[in-house]
């Protein structure tokens, strides 16, 4: 399981989400219609989190989103310091 954050290419919109299937889920986002990522263009992958349990995963998805934005960049720069768009 995969906690991952997303965004747009002016990096100025974030999104959180949690899938099984990492590579499955971000090509889900580019194809995607009438949906918060589409809306704005959040496909660029910049952070993840991998887990053994899905009640784990869950569990720090809920935790990432009720954050407010500065404490979401310090965790994003903590691993990925340019906010480099990974590939997966």
């Amino acid at each position: 399981m995969f906690v991952y954050i997303l965004t747009n290419k002016n990096k100025t919109t974030l999104y959180v989400g949690v899938t099984n299937d990492l590579s499955k889920r971000l090509a889900e986002h580019r194809e995607a219609r009438n949906t918060f990522t589409s809306k704005y263009k959040c496909y660029n992958l910049i952070y993840f989190e991998e887990f053994q349990s899905p009640l784990d995963a869950i569990a720090r998805e809920k935790e990432i989103k009720k954050w407010r934005r500065e404490k979401k960049e310090r965790l994003i720069s903590s691993l990925n310091p340019h906010w480099d768009f990974w590939e997966f």
